[in-house]
């Protein structure tokens, strides 16, 4: 396989992550099947966590740093599993929305449709879980 058929591979990334209740979170990415590719790529966000909204807000500006540094990297064409159930269903079934989170799904579109090809699915395997863990961990230290 050339170069050239490469650059048209998706690459599988592995997405986990956190936040404290100030709103500093953490994600990690981790590229390769299963994650196995090198050591997760460290992105940090900032967003306001809206209780109501039960972490769905937190994962859309996880997942709008995590692509923003994919795409400074030259990433194009991905499938990305994020270790969240309801994000990749409201961007797959466009789906009605709170209001907290109507802009956050445009300003995460606009973000999607820079890429060639991506699809944004729900994590199901311990590389995920264990990404969200270590952010977690690291999230919870910076808030004490």
């Amino acid at each position: 396989m050339g170069q050239h058929d490469r650059s048209r591979l998706a690459r599988h990334v592995t997405v986990g992550f956190a936040a404290g209740p100030g709103g500093y979170g953490v994600a990690y990415a981790a590229t390769g099947a299963g994650g196995r590719n090198g050591s997760p790529v460290r992105v940090e966000f900032v967003c306001r966590p809206l209780p109501a909204l039960r972490g769905r807000d937190v994962a859309y500006a996880a997942l709008d740093a995590v692509l923003a540094e994919l795409a400074e990297r030259g990433m194009t064409r991905a499938v990305v599993a994020i270790d969240d159930a309801s994000l990749p269903l409201d961007v797959a079934e466009r789906r009605s929305l709170p209001n907290a989170l109507i802009v956050p799904y445009v300003a995460l579109r606009c973000r999607l449709n820079r890429f060639a090809a991506i699809t944004i699915v729900e994590a199901h395997d311990g590389v995920a879980r264990d990404l969200t863990a270590r952010a977690r961990a690291e999230a919870t230290l910076i808030a004490a």
